[in-house]
């Protein structure tokens, strides 16, 4: 009928982040905002697009109205506080003390503090800007919440940013309240406790890259080290005793042949912890028992060094393309053209060395190709979409076979090269060969894991058996099945 015609398709429902359809209450609850700069209107846009009435307060309501969605009423403090039972505090610090005069009108209300310190700050103070809100304003439930997630995200929705939203108060009925809010706007509430957290919870912004520290450090001692022993061998041993000046390596080849020696060893690092924790459990004869501080950081930071690994190897993926752009190349090129000439050679082909370069070249391209597999999948919204089992697979044994390949093509790359007197420049071995010890230990490891004897006792001690235990522990007759089970 027409009057049927003139309802929307779709009635009281709105389109969560997730695309899915959640039922919305029959009427809008009212929020109030106190604060008109960008996070507020970054704010106050997601809340109306979750559903919500939306009231902001502003000391210049007619100058900030236009900024704001047309569906959020903006209006003086005062006005805006009256209502909503729930209103967010955007502002800074240094603000809290104008609202006092609105301590009767705030009396029971919940306030959610979404303010964030500066380092400086952080550091000056001893409580935090919830705790110091919360003693301006006792009688009111006073909420840390929101602090760690950025206008833009809140404009853009959950999937191009961080999802979980720390929530830390002292009124258990507050802390419910406004974890209903966070799932209504499609980010997921992580409970931190009381207020006296909220110290902890205002720092997480200020932290860089915290799980990258250390992976950064050791890829930047990697690149260092082998850095200055290429420059030893490949331009200051010419120089000194041939008198040759290849200084202009340094740009360009020197770190092509510096990125894929850290790009290896750090590939190798992200499987040599798992070779330790395993044969620490064997020695021990359980899995019960804590790994060393330093072996259970390392297993923390597998993901971030296996990241700069496969950075290092797209580096020099790129710079071995620029090879022959470089004008050096070009004059080596014309240079041996004119020998081949003055010696009468009409052919120059050495079939073993093109056979070398084909395989080395299509050894990298595969290695390469599966390292990308791996830094992929660990993107978050890929490795959501894994199983267990699946990511498992791609981490551990693709990364296995990434490093076997790394391997091959580090050998057929070094080919003979490492047993030829002329290679070892004041008496330091080629590079490559210092890059094959860890990878080879690893290979070795993995390798002496899957015999019977050993790979039998180690899922016995991973589905919980001990050594010294009392109970008795059997595997299943299918041993393939047992090897299938997740690590514990």
């Amino acid at each position: 009928t027409s009057g049927e015609m003139d309802k929307p398709l779709i009635s009281r429902r709105l389109v969560d982040s997730d695309g899915s359809l959640a039922e919305a209450p029959s009427e809008a609850p009212k929020v109030g905002i106190l604060g008109s700069g960008d996070f507020a209107r970054s704010l106050a846009t997601r809340l109306v697009g979750s559903g919500f009435g939306v009231v902001v307060g502003s000391r210049n309501p007619k100058r900030m109205a236009g900024l704001f969605p047309s569906a959020a009423q903006v209006t003086f403090q005062e006005e805006a506080v009256g209502s909503p039972e729930v209103i967010f505090v955007a502002m800074f610090r240094e603000h809290y003390s104008s609202l006092c005069s609105l301590s009767s009108q705030l009396a029971g209300k919940i306030l959610v503090d979404v303010s964030n310190p500066t380092e400086q700050e952080h550091l000056q103070h001893r409580e935090s800007n919830a705790e110091y809100l919360a003693s301006l304003f006792p009688t009111c439930s006073v909420v840390k919440a929101f602090n760690v997630i950025s206008a833009w995200t809140l404009q853009s929705g959950p999937r191009d940013g961080n999802r979980q939203v720390p929530i830390c108060s002292d009124q258990p009925e507050a802390k419910r309240t406004v974890s209903e809010m966070v799932h209504a706007m499609g980010f997921t509430p992580v409970d931190m406790g009381s207020l006296v957290s909220a110290r902890e919870v205002e720092a997480m912004p200020l932290r860089l890259l915290p799980g990258w520290k250390v992976p950064a450090l050791l890829t930047l001692g990697l690149l260092v080290f082998f850095y200055a022993y290429n420059f030893v061998r490949d331009v200051l041993h010419p120089y000194l005793q041939e008198g040759k000046n290849k200084f202009y390596k340094l740009p360009v080849s020197v770190v092509n042949t510096t990125l894929p020696c850290v790009a290896y060893v750090l590939l190798s690092l992200v499987y040599l912890p798992g070779v330790l924790a395993a044969a620490l459990q064997l020695r021990r004869g359980t899995k019960y028992r804590r790994f060393p501080d330093w072996l259970d950081h390392w297993l923390q930071h597998r993901k971030q060094i296996g990241l700069l690994s496969f950075f290092c190897a797209a580096l020099h993926a790129l710079y071995s393309f620029c090879l022959p752009l470089r004008r050096s190349h070009r004059y080596d090129l014309v240079n041996l053209a004119v020998k081949q000439v003055l010696a009468n050679k009409s052919h120059l082909w050495v079939e073993e060395e093109v056979w070398r370069m084909e395989i080395y070249v299509s050894l990298g391209v595969l290695a390469l190709g599966t390292l990308s597999l791996l830094a992929v999948t660990s993107l978050p919204s890929i490795a959501n979409s894994l199983n267990w089992r699946e990511f498992s697979f791609v981490q551990s044994t693709l990364g296995f076979v990434a490093l076997v390949l790394s391997t091959l093509h580090t050998l057929t790359y070094g080919w003979t090269r490492a047993f030829e007197e002329s290679r070892y420049k004041f008496y330091l071995p080629p590079t490559f060969t210092l890059t094959l010890l860890v990878p080879c230990v690893v290979i070795l490891a993995r390798g002496l894991f899957l015999l019977p004897c050993v790979s039998r006792r180690l899922s016995k001690i991973r589905r919980g058996w001990e050594k010294d235990g009392a109970i008795k522990f059997t595997l299943p007759m299918d041993h393939t099945l047992a090897q299938k089970t997740s690590h514990v």
